[in-house]
């Protein structure tokens, strides 16, 4: 093969293969490439992956072709022979400058986008992100707003009895809101192990780590709903910890702040009022069933008997059955060194009494306990 037709056969197998590329780029097919994403940051980073990408291609194609070439042209059927010597300056020289600038050509853009990712200074918005098994939390250190954000996806399809939807283990019940224009500063810690708080669409992958805080920031350009995972293998349902954000124009912002903290003011007052009288059984079986089915049929099952080996039965268990406080406890505090994690942040007082019922009355317990707010204020608080 004459080397004008190789470097002819190769040159088109590149165009080829980059026109195909290109196509599933340009039809939406992202999976093949970096997203570029929805923030200036995200931006940088895929343009500073491009930039990257095209230099590889040029070493390559530059490398590739010395390489046949010297294949082709030098071969020992052609009567070729080896040349013998021990070093060589100038190619010693040429090897070491070269990749040195190309390094420094790599490296200045790419210092510039990492000091522009890690600059976090007068932001508009501030959330403190505190990841937990498996679960997010949300507070809004500028306003009085915060919540849990818990994956909404039914047991069902998880157990393949239902057809998985589109957004299938990407779905939650309380996405975190932000604001469109605005910088937003996330401050990002755990409340147990390691987890790791990965957007691909704002570019941030921080680290939550128990005890520290690591920071991260975004300004999103466009309303809509991006998705994201916990990155850290953080437990058995490592996998069942979504993270889902919302972007709202910022007059759309205010008035869902405003309505959250109106929302927060009456499930106070709600508290307040519930502590100072006595539901009936049937109330709090009713909504002890709710609270159960949605924090709880995860890991000890909806017919109470939990998974033997992982996750303890409450069905006739002694817990459930004997001690009341320690059952309160157990939920209010949770268990260290086993999966059982606190809920007093995630449930309201009045919660936590109607799922204790229910656990106590349900699947043949029949103990016939009744506990109320005030029992879970005393255990809490200490005060009735």
């Amino acid at each position: 093969m004459k080397f004008s037709s190789f470097i002819s056969y190769m040159s088109v197998l590149l165009i080829v293969c980059l026109s195909f590329a290109a196509q599933a780029i340009d039809t939406g097919r992202s999976n093949l490439n970096m997203r570029p994403g929805v923030s200036g940051i995200s931006n940088q980073v895929y343009d500073l992956h491009m930039l990257m990408f095209y230099v590889c291609i040029a070493i390559g194609v530059v490398v590739f072709t010395f390489m046949f070439y010297s294949m082709v042209v030098h071969r020992k059927s052609k009567g070729a022979k080896a040349a013998n010597f021990h070093e060589n300056l100038t190619v010693e020289v040429v090897w070491t400058i070269v990749p040195f600038v190309i390094l420094i050509f790599m490296a200045v853009p790419a210092a510039y986008t990492l000091i522009d990712m890690e600059d976090v200074s007068k932001p508009d918005v501030t959330v403190l992100v505190t990841g937990s098994q498996w679960k997010w939390h949300y507070k809004y250190m500028d306003n009085d707003v915060e919540y849990f954000s818990v994956l909404a996806t039914e047991q069902g399809q998880i157990r393949n009895q239902l057809t998985k939807t589109q957004n299938y283990l990407l779905e939650v019940d309380r996405p975190l809101v932000i604001p469109t224009g605005k910088k937003i500063r996330f401050l990002i810690t755990s409340d147990d192990v390691i987890h790791s708080w990965w957007m691909p669409d704002f570019a941030i992958k921080k680290d939550a780590n128990p005890g520290f805080i690591n920071e991260a920031w975004t300004n999103v350009n466009s309303p809509g709903v991006y998705r994201g995972q916990c990155a850290e293998l953080c437990g058995k349902d490592h996998g069942f910890m979504p993270i889902v954000v919302v972007a709202k124009e910022p007059a759309q912002y205010d008035a869902w702040v405003a309505e959250q903290e109106a929302i927060a003011q009456r499930a106070r007052d709600e508290e307040q009022r519930l502590l100072s009288m006595n539901m009936s059984m049937d109330e709090l079986m009713s909504q002890g069933e709710k609270v159960y089915g949605a924090v709880c049929a995860a890991c000890h099952m909806p017919n109470g008997e939990g998974l033997p080996g992982v996750f303890p039965a409450l069905k006739g268990s002694a817990l459930a059955l004997e001690d009341i406080p320690g059952h309160i406890r157990i939920i209010v505090e949770g268990s260290p060194g086993t999966s059982m994690a606190s809920f007093a942040k995630q449930l309201t007082m009045s919660e936590i009494a109607a799922v204790v019922t229910y656990e106590r009355n349900a699947w043949g317990n029949d103990t016939g306990d009744i506990v109320q707010a005030k029992d879970i204020n005393a255990i809490m608080y200490g005060k009735e």
